[in-house]
């Protein structure tokens, strides 16, 4: 059978995936329907110094393909999370790769610090919150804003640290070069894509935040492009999100230019797609006469 191992800035995960965050909570629900060791790694939800409730609801929608969220980053703190789910998850046979947000860079860095005190596996930022100090433009938006939230968290952060992109940008390649360029040892991408749907009957936004995060099938198309842009613009590794349901799907990520996967919005429909991913993947390799995932990397001949 092909080596399903791969390395991500020196961690080495025995398959290349992984749980998505925002998706898969502390994978204490998942736990029941299998080891979470069936994953290369869980990026847990995203987590921020203090205890936050999230948005009002509703905060969830389905959509074509899809699902529209606007949970708002409920989660139970940093201290919490380092006491009361992570020895556990520790246990599981797995990575575990913490997923920190802020809305200032000081809120970024003292959780980068407070977490590469403890035993996670990765760091992985997450630039896609409104920066307050400047108005509520994201931290991921500009080269200049995810230069420096990277630069300043870098200083803090002892961990291997992955940088997760927002889509909604004019250029993901510059995005990505500027990260490496102050310390990314990876990037994650995409995060969701900014959308909207309107009831008809009540004339109101189906969320109560207005809009959310498209993910799901629906953006898998623009996930693969971007992933594809940013290979030829960084070295440092790439993990792919984005609509990934299918090992068919796991495959293009990966000769996009990814090295690993996060797969997230089809665990709502289907819990067992990590299994169903795995032995997909070790059968093309084995059909395809390849003895490691990593030879599919970046393979993709453009015409």
């Amino acid at each position: 059978m092909a080596n399903l191992e791969v390395n991500i800035a020196g961690v080495k995960f025995h398959n290349p995936v992984i749980a998505a965050s925002g998706t898969f909570g502390f994978g204490r629900e998942f736990s029941e329907f299998y080891p979470l060791s069936v994953f290369g790694g869980v990026s847990c939800k995203g987590l921020t110094l203090e205890k936050r409730a999230g948005n009002p609801p509703p905060r969830v929608a389905e959509t074509p393909s899809g699902m529209l969220n606007s949970v708002g980053l409920q989660n139970p703190g940093a201290d919490y999370f380092i006491k009361n789910d992570l020895p556990w998850l520790k246990k599981q046979g797995t990575r575990v790769i913490a997923n920190i947000a802020g809305n200032t860079p000081e809120g970024y860095c003292s959780i980068a610090e407070k977490l590469s005190d403890s035993p996670v596996d990765m760091i992985e930022l997450n630039i896609s919150c409104p920066n307050v100090k400047q108005g509520g433009m994201q931290f991921g938006t500009t080269c200049k804003s995810a230069a420096e939230i990277t630069k300043e968290v870098r200083k803090h952060c002892t961990k291997p640290l992955t940088v997760k992109l927002s889509p909604n940008v004019s250029d993901i390649g510059d995005i990505a070069a500027a990260v490496e360029s102050e310390g990314a040892d990876a990037i994650s991408m995409i995060n969701t894509l900014m959308g909207m749907r309107i009831d008809i009957r009540t004339q109101r936004p189906v969320l109560h935040n207005n809009t959310g995060g498209l993910s799901g099938p629906a953006v898998f198309p623009v996930a693969v492009r971007m992933v594809w842009q940013a290979y030829r613009r960084v070295k440092i590794p790439i993990i792919g999100i984005g609509g990934i349901s299918t090992w068919q799907d796991a495959a293009e990520i990966l000769l996009a230019g990814a090295s690993a996967m996060q797969i997230g919005t089809v665990l709502f429909r289907d819990p067992y797609a990590p299994v169903k991913i795995t032995d997909g993947l070790s059968r093309y390799l084995d059909e395809n006469g390849m003895g490691s995932v990593s030879e599919l990397t970046g393979k993709a001949i453009p015409w």
